[in-house]
């Protein structure tokens, strides 16, 4: 009987490696997310949300679900412990979150003129939807053993891709130098750690051309990682059109993102397809730039309360 006990003993050690030992949001079921703390993280449809103060450039953000209880630990336990198959619910709510913003960047004037984007009716524009992960200090994944923005955008684009939106990943965001650490600083001093604290990769701006690009992320709390990658990105698809390796010059070709000829920040107004402004404002082309993160801070939901 001995031996018994110990080869189930080593059997429940080899099923701990594979599957999860508990729910990665409540820790009560053998599962890796129980049905109550999925319904936490995608039972409700993703919507745009803001923090306050808002961080000047930070593109429209949409949040899959509030950074709180089940849905926090659930994404702890990606980042911190490793728990990789919760990589697959969280990249599902991150794509949930993809869709909503890419349905709500453009009004079209009686309907006239919609195409599709990845099969996203009523989003024009060419080429897939494109997926840029924020990326994590460098120290942070050797500790961590892996990058959980970038892991669970491959998943978001596989599940728009199951779903018929063309989508894919383009990891070309880079850290310029080391920064602090973000947990103990506010608002404006997390602003101030990350200024000019991302660049993209060199040749990454022409890869930024073709598609509706979405800065991607885990979390959300100030804003200001994605106001820096905005940043950067607008940088560098500036610098590869004025090279000529963009898809043309703003004001005379169609950009990588809008089908109206406009430059990126300048408040035209076109007939045809419109890029709604920056806080769903009609008719304005604002930004070029979307974003999409699993969670955000349950405080910047409030802009969605009448």
């Amino acid at each position: 009987m001995r031996g018994l006990r110990t080869v189930r003993e080593w059997w429940t050690d080899l099923t701990d490696l594979v599957l999860p030992a508990e729910c990665g949001g409540c820790g009560r079921a053998r599962e890796v997310l129980c049905p109550r703390c999925r319904t936490a993280l995608s039972g409700d449809p993703p919507c745009r949300v803001r923090p306050d103060p808002e961080p000047p450039g930070l593109p429209p953000v949409h949040a899959a679900a509030p950074y709180a209880d089940e849905v926090r630990a659930a994404l702890l336990a990606h980042k911190e412990r490793g728990v990789l198959a919760l990589a697959g619910p969280l990249g599902a709510a991150l794509a949930g979150a993809v869709r909503a913003g890419l349905r709500e960047t453009w009004t079209v004037t009686g309907g006239a003129g919609a195409s599709d984007v990845g099969g996203i009716r009523g989003v024009p524009g060419p080429g897939p939807v494109l997926l840029v992960p924020v990326p994590s200090a460098r120290g942070a994944v050797r500790t961590r053993g892996h990058d959980p923005a970038r892991r669970i955008a491959l998943v978001a684009a596989g599940e728009l891709r199951r779903t018929g939106v063309s989508a894919r990943v383009t990891a070309v965001l880079r850290q310029r130098y080391a920064v602090a650490d973000q947990s103990g600083l506010d608002a404006r001093r997390r602003l101030a750690n990350l200024a000019g604290a991302l660049a993209v990769a060199p040749g990454g701006g022409g890869l930024l051309r073709g598609g509706p690009v979405v800065l991607v992320d885990d979390l959300m709390t100030t804003g200001a990682s994605l106001a820096e990658a905005a940043r950067a990105v607008r940088a560098a698809r500036t610098t590869a059109v004025e090279s000529g390796t963009g898809p043309g010059t703003y004001g005379t070709a169609r950009s990588a993102v809008y089908p109206a000829a406009a430059g990126e920040g300048r408040e035209e107004r076109k007939t045809g397809p419109r890029m709604a402004g920056p806080h769903g404002g009609g008719g304005v082309i604002t930004e070029a730039i979307r974003a999409a993160v699993v969670a955000a801070s349950p405080d910047s939901f409030e802009i969605n309360r009448n």
